[in-house]
């Protein structure tokens, strides 16, 4: 890859962080913005992203904006409003995950006959985690009941994590089909998501401990606490990979567990990993916008309408199932459901996938299937985004005072 779209993604970072502000409360998002730029780019270096190695970078980078983000978005949790909401989004992340990748797999099976039942499967998996970056404007936004911006906190952190352990037990189905490879689904469970809570807790815990005592003691200059914060969330990632655990549970793990130890780790010495997390995460939506462009051509009706049914059916019959008993009002399920955005997570799981190197026969319509998902949620989801909280926001006031939102909303701050 050439210096090109390097020298435009800088300057393009640096005109856009002169108007972030602005943009805050418009349908222009940042994810938008940069998936577009990669795009216009991609006509100076049309053989970007062709290379196995590239794609190995491309991968790296997305795990490491992955993990920061969680590790960062697990700092902000309140543990107290969490105790509170747990049914919340414990139901979203065990029946409608579930419901997710099956419902995802049963689409994938009607709209590409041609895909084997285990390759529908790999498809379901890789889509059914959301995306807390494309979903950052409802997370934050006062206009949406705490209860439910900290269920989609949770979902968002844990459900990529989640989603490994189906991709790898589908990839490893589909590869014995054709003679490669067989897998366990409890032997990759236990691996990837125990020892990933393992690992993350350990980390979390003892790292927060030590830099708690180190605070107290005033053995630690301001500046280093954020340093200090970020390597927590690195050494989940190198640690996790030379383990085999999930490195997106153990980061998200480790950003709960060092508040117990370290209560400033959500509030200032976080901002380091916030920074570079977003730094890292827009570069991965320019490099997408690369690979849109250099694949529209294999762009199909066929995937429009999974795209389609991805963001809708898939997503929202699901999360509608899981929450039935919860009390939660019909404007609440509606919008749960439809802001579950695919992004960075597919992302990453897609290129997961592709470094399988397993050539499976459905890999063409497999890849462009998640290609146009994710593009086409970077656009409904970020032109929704802020008219949508407005308008769940009007829903929520016409709720009776004993309505599970309107309660959280008057007893927890935001």
């Amino acid at each position: 890859m050439t210096i090109v779209p390097l020298v435009f993604l800088a300057c393009l970072l640096f005109l856009f962080s002169l108007v972030s502000e602005r943009t805050k409360q418009t349908w222009i998002t940042a994810p938008m913005v940069f998936t577009a730029a990669g795009i216009l780019a991609f006509p100076f270096v049309p053989q970007a992203l062709l290379e196995p190695e590239d794609w190995g970078t491309f991968l790296h980078i997305a795990e490491l904006g992955l993990v920061l983000l969680l590790f960062t978005e697990a700092c902000h949790l309140d543990f107290h409003i969490l105790k509170i909401i747990h049914a919340f989004p414990a139901r979203l992340l065990s029946v409608g995950m579930l419901l997710t990748i099956v419902a995802g797999a049963a689409a994938a099976k009607l709209v590409f006959p041609q895909l084997a039942i285990w390759e529908a499967g790999i498809l379901g998996a890789i889509l059914a985690p959301t995306d807390a970056g494309l979903g950052q404007t409802i997370i934050t936004s006062p206009c949406v009941p705490v209860s439910v911006r900290k269920a989609l906190s949770v979902e968002t952190g844990l459900n990529d994590g989640l989603a490994v352990p189906f991709l790898m037990f589908f990839i490893a189905l589909a590869a014995a089909e054709m003679g490669v490879a067989s897998g366990s689904l409890p032997r990759l469970i236990t691996e990837q998501l125990g020892l990933g809570a393992l690992t993350g807790s350990v980390i979390g815990i003892a790292g927060g401990w030590l830099m708690g005592m180190a605070s107290r003691k005033h053995w630690m200059e301001k500046p280093f606490r954020p340093i200090a914060v970020t390597a927590l969330p690195l050494l989940c990632m190198m640690i996790s990979e030379a383990v085999g655990a999930s490195m997106f549970i153990a980061a998200f793990v480790a950003g709960l567990g060092v508040q117990r130890g370290f209560r400033e780790a959500g509030q200032l010495s976080v901002e380091f990993a916030e920074t570079w997390g977003q730094l890292i995460n827009l570069t991965v939506f320019f490099l997408f916008g690369m690979v849109v462009a250099r694949d529209w051509r294999d762009f199909s009706a066929p995937a429009a309408l999974y795209a389609a049914l991805s963001l809708t059916v898939v997503r929202m019959i699901p999360v509608a199932i899981s929450l039935i008993g919860c009390r939660l009002s019909i404007a609440t399920v509606l919008f749960t459901g439809w802001f579950g955005p695919r992004g960075l997570a597919s992302i990453v799981l897609g290129l997961v996938y592709l470094e399988q190197e397993i050539n499976l026969p459905g890999e063409a319509a497999i890849q462009t299937a998640v290609t146009m998902t994710v593009a086409l949620s970077i656009v409904a989801h970020g032109l929704t985004a802020v008219p949508g909280a407005s308008l769940y926001a009007r829903r929520v006031e016409r709720l009776g005072a004993l309505a599970p939102e309107r309660a959280d909303v008057a007893s927890q701050p935001a």
